[in-house]
């Protein structure tokens, strides 16, 4: 690998199987980059995201969990806010919205430590009804939405009042 003194790109060589050469042109195609290089940026950016994520369990990560289940039985959208509830710290805001065939798609913005988020994930699966759970999550971090040092929620309201004058 060399580094060019004039820009903040390295460069990398590497020599891959004939047929995963075709496949990663063909995706680079249908996705519609401009180059295999954007491609590689990508998936290499992922790999590092979920390497940070297991050499580091206690750093927080911010994501996204999506799943899918049944709207027809009141009690599953009910636990499932259960389950929100007894992650507060985690679950920073939730959308919601009805499937045909009487299911329902709920995103959560979550943030925490990972081995948090997947338990999470794992309770929200033994919730009777629900299909499907997927947690994706990035090393980028909300930014903190509210100064605890502050004095809490009075503090932070005085201070808006204060520069709104």
């Amino acid at each position: 690998m060399s580094v060019s003194d004039t820009s903040n790109l390295a460069r990398l060589s590497m020599t891959l199987p004939a047929d995963l050469f075709e496949s990663l042109d063909q995706m680079i195609a249908e996705r519609g980059l401009k180059s295999r290089s954007s491609l590689i940026v990508e998936l290499i950016r992922g790999a590092v995201a979920d390497h940070a994520e297991a050499s580091r369990p206690d750093d927080v990560v911010a994501g996204t969990v999506t799943m899918t289940y049944r709207s027809d039985a009141g009690t599953v959208r009910h636990r499932i806010a259960q389950k929100q509830r007894d992650y507060l710290k985690e679950v920073i805001s939730s959308q919601h919205i009805f499937l045909e065939n009487d299911q329902s798609l709920e995103v959560l913005l979550v943030q925490g430590p990972p081995q948090k988020l997947a338990d999470l994930c794992d309770d929200l699966r033994r919730v009777r009804g629900v299909y499907q759970v997927k947690l994706v999550t990035t090393v980028a971090l909300l930014p903190q939405l509210h100064d605890h040092a502050g004095g809490g929620a009075e503090g932070a309201h005085m201070d808006s009042e204060r520069q709104a004058q």
